[in-house]
């Protein structure tokens, strides 16, 4: 159907309801002759008289009757889907569908998550963990969570996680065999276990100091694609890693870890929720952003 011709339609039935072109353009913000126009229009396509009109009086002919019959039922249907469709915007209950990567979820989005499911058990939450580049549109997610450099140019990105930093380790056993590495060229000497990222390739080590940007391509002796294995394979002494902080924290204040290069791993902008420009944001949504945003400030604040 021509989007007009509903349109038109519409119109139409709010002028049998109202039984007035006044009343009908009042409730529908336009003019009266806006509305008259339209219904002659209307008349003229179909080629039958839908309302008989006099001085004082405006009804439906029997052919409008007729029309009335189908149409006030297709349009009240829709009035009330529409209604439906507006509580649910005001209201947290719905389907929230989110993902992001292991280490987000361990960190920042598990702990926002279980708190806002727990608080309003009406949401049908649903967290993919996944190490994967994800299409939220195309796979019908809500919402993603991922660093700043790895999203589409096309997202909305709101941050919501605190500052992170990459360290270089080593156990003691492999460090003592060696002298430790004092700027990142240094590296080429040394063992260095690689990273295998969602997208097949190895994650580059990317160092900054004093203004000057340094990445560099290691040759590992060994790779993985597991967070929990690049730490052990490093506590075994299998070489230099490179990961994030908090991967490596606990491991550095047992003592079985020791950072080098520290002065060349500056902070870097952390996670972000990402959605798309052309999502309306439901209430459960909402929430979900306001709960990513406490855990931060819990986080920030110890």
């Amino acid at each position: 159907m021509d989007p007009r011709k509903f349109s038109d339609l519409f119109i139409f039935n709010r002028v049998a309801e109202q039984r007035s072109f006044t009343a009908a353009a009042r409730s529908l913000g336009v003019t009266q002759s806006a509305v008259s126009q339209t219904v002659k229009r209307l008349e003229g396509e179909l080629g039958v008289r839908l309302l008989s009109r006099s001085t004082r009086s405006l009804a439906p002919t029997a052919a409008g009757e007729r029309l009335l019959e189908t149409l006030a039922p297709i349009i009240a249907e829709i009035d009330a889907k529409i209604e439906v469709l507006e509580r649910m915007r005001e209201q947290p209950g719905g389907r929230l569908r989110v993902t992001c990567g292991k280490h987000a979820a361990d960190t920042l989005v598990w702990p926002a998550f279980s708190r806002l499911i727990a608080t309003h058990p009406e949401i049908d939450g649903e967290l993919s963990v996944e190490n994967r580049h994800v299409d939220i549109v195309a796979e019908r997610f809500d919402i993603g969570i991922r660093l700043r450099e790895d999203l589409e140019m096309d997202m909305v990105a709101v941050p919501v996680g605190p500052p992170l930093r990459a360290v270089v380790v080593g156990a003691a056993r492999y460090l003592d065999t060696c002298d430790p590495p004092r700027t990142p060229r240094d590296l080429s000497a040394h063992r260095c276990i690689g990273f295998r990222n969602a997208g097949g390739t190895l994650s580059p080590w990317s160092f900054e100091k004093d203004g000057h940007a340094e990445t560099v391509k290691v040759s590992p002796s060994i790779i993985v694609n597991d967070g929990d294995a690049l730490v052990g394979a490093a506590c075994a002494g299998m070489g230099l890693a490179y990961m994030l902080e908090d991967l490596a924290a606990s491991a550095v204040k047992d003592g079985a870890l020791i950072k080098v290069l520290a002065d060349w791993c500056p902070p870097f902008p952390g996670y972000h929720a990402f959605y798309s420009s052309r999502r309306h944001p439901t209430r459960a949504f909402t929430l979900f952003l306001e709960a990513l945003r406490q855990e931060n400030e819990k986080r920030a604040h110890g």
